[in-house]
C-alpha cells in the first residue's frame, strides 16, 4: 500500500516562504512522478507543480511559476515544494500525488494534505 504523508505547512505573512515535504511510502519510489496539487476553500483542486521519476523534469502552473520549486530526493523517498514569495491568494489545502503508472501524469494516490495560510 503507497502512503504519501505531507508535511511543513502553517501561517505566512504575505511574502514569506514555506517548504512542503511529502514522504512516500514503498521502495519503488523512484520509479514515478510526482505532483503538488493546492485545494481553496470553496474552489476546486488545482495542480500545482510536477516532477519526474528523476527530478530532471518540472512542470509549474503559471500562477506559481518563478515563486515555487518542486525537487525530489530519491535517497530518502521524499517530493519537497519551496515555496517563495507567498501570497494571500496561496492559501490552501496543498496535497501530494504520485502517478498511477510510470511516466503517466495520472495521479492515483495522494497525501491527507497540509495547509497553508497566507496572511497580509
Amino acid at each position: 500500500q503507497v502512503q504519501l504523508v505531507e508535511s511543513g505547512g502553517g501561517l505566512v505573512q504575505d511574502g514569506g516562504s514555506l517548504r512542503l515535504s511529502c514522504a512516500v511510502s514503498g521502495r519503488t519510489f523512484d520509479s514515478y512522478g510526482m505532483g503538488w496539487f493546492r485545494q481553496a476553500p470553496g474552489k476546486e483542486r488545482e495542480f500545482v507543480a510536477r516532477i519526474n521519476w528523476s527530478g530532471g523534469s518540472t512542470y509549474y502552473a503559471d500562477s506559481v511559476k518563478g515563486r515555487f520549486t518542486i525537487s525530489r530526493d530519491n535517497a530518502k523517498n521524499t517530493v519537497y515544494l519551496q515555496m517563495n514569495s507567498l501570497r494571500p491568494e496561496d492559501t490552501a489545502d496543498h496535497y501530494c500525488a504520485r502517478n498511477r503508472t510510470p511516466g503517466v501524469a495520472e495521479y492515483a494516490y495522494w497525501g491527507q494534505g497540509t495547509q497553508v495560510t497566507v496572511c497580509s
